[in-house]
């Protein structure tokens, strides 16, 4: 192992579309090797409600999960009400997940792929429009660190990648880039202090 190689091996982005129907929305890319776990998917996290109760103001906003891999699966990551006369928040998930409600073998995603070239089948191909607008993205990017001889920012083994990422998410209204339980609901239901309702 090179320590002093200067490869880049992790990167996180936030790229904004200039329209109307998505001004605002932070679109996040993170990418990495020897991070926590592998895989690939989209989470699309909602705002929280206006004029949420303070007492609830810790809990992580509710979010859509697609993940392509591992695990083929759709789920939705919620904050639900625990039956009950208490007032107690708790994060639940309700997923579709696609080993547990089909039978049948999956194929892996180069399998796929490989079918439907041969199949001549381009539908789950990126364009060539959009592979070039992807490198006019990344390539000035590359270009600048490599010519700057600006150091990659070093993060141990089998973490979430360094820890500058999630200084970039706290920008952004965000604890972290990724998934996972929140802590304040994490197996055990959130109690939520009284409200007291305003004297006379």
């Amino acid at each position: 192992k090179n320590k002093n190689s200067n490869t880049e091996t992790f990167a996180a982005a936030v790229l904004h579309v200039h329209n109307p129907r998505w001004d605002g929305v932070p679109f996040v890319l993170k990418a990495g090797k020897a991070l926590t776990d592998r895989k690939a998917e989209v989470r699309i996290q909602f705002h929280r409600v206006p004029g949420v109760v303070s007492a609830l103001a810790n809990c992580s906003a509710n979010e859509l999960v697609v993940r392509l891999q591992p695990e083929e699966t759709i789920y939705w990551k919620v904050q639900n009400k625990v039956p009950g006369l208490g007032f107690e928040v708790q994060q639940m998930r309700m997923d579709l997940m696609y080993a547990s409600r089909y039978e049948k073998k999956l194929p892996e995603a180069y399998e796929r792929l490989l079918l439907e070239v041969l199949a001549g089948n381009q539908s789950n191909f990126v364009s060539a429009a959009e592979l070039d607008a992807s490198w006019r993205i990344f390539t000035p990017i590359l270009h600048h660190l490599a010519e700057q001889r600006i150091k990659p920012e070093p993060y141990a083994y089998g973490t979430r990648g360094p820890v500058a990422a999630d200084a970039l998410a706290h920008r952004y209204g965000m604890t972290k880039f990724g998934g996972g339980i929140h802590p304040c609901v994490n197996d055990t239901p959130f109690k939520m202090a009284p409200v007291r309702a305003p004297s006379q």
